[in-house]
């Protein structure tokens, strides 16, 4: 058997050992599930669904709202798998599926904001931890209410760079607008959050 699996390495030459696990590209996955495979869908909602839903929670500020918007775009990109470009990254079309989504949500309502899903700002370090927790939960109302006051599209931008880190090409990918229009809504974004919080500060 051992000779047999020497010789299959030998003659092929890109055969991969049964029990050495390598882990299979997004945009593999993604080819297998367009063709009806759900268990590698799944495996795609496995590894991105926690950025995802981390994200919408981000741009909507309420948990039930994200989990709702993260599912029905996990259910969109399932429909829209045959039309997913296999020299784009499955990643960042996620993101924009996602984005999309949660966009829609805030251009039709205001939602509540959930309170703890802001970060946390770090305070002085000489200050007493019950001190600084009072301020920090004062500081995350105020940062939630700030980011209210910004446009979706604003909000959007700064929510993908600040706090997923996206490249500024990368959310012009997932924005559908020119990297010099993102630079200018992350720009006006930190400008405003800075005025907003400038009494905390």
């Amino acid at each position: 058997m051992a000779g047999e699996r020497d010789t299959a390495h030998q003659g092929g030459g890109h055969l991969a050992v049964a029990d050495e696990p390598v882990e299979v590209r997004d945009e593999l996955l993604a080819a297998r599930a367009a063709e009806g495979d759900e268990d590698a869908f799944e495996e795609l909602v496995r590894r991105h669904g926690p950025a995802m839903f981390s994200l919408a929670v981000r741009l909507l500020g309420s948990r039930a709202d994200a989990e709702d918007a993260v599912q029905e775009a996990f259910v969109s990109a399932w429909r829209r798998l045959p039309d997913f470009r296999a020299d784009a990254r499955f990643r960042t079309w996620l993101y924009r599926i996602v984005t999309n989504r949660c966009l829609n949500q805030l251009r039709a309502r205001r939602p509540e904001r959930d309170l703890t899903a802001a970060p946390e700002p770090t305070a002085p370090e000489h200050q007493a931890s019950p001190v600084r927790a009072a301020e920090s939960a004062a500081a995350r109302a105020q940062l939630a209410e700030a980011l209210d006051g910004l446009s979706p599209e604003q909000r959007a931008c700064w929510v993908l760079r600040e706090l997923h880190g996206l490249s500024y090409e990368q959310i012009a990918e997932v924005v559908r607008i020119s990297e010099h229009a993102v630079r200018g809504r992350i720009f006006r974004a930190r400008r405003y959050l800075t005025e907003a919080m400038g009494a905390w500060r």
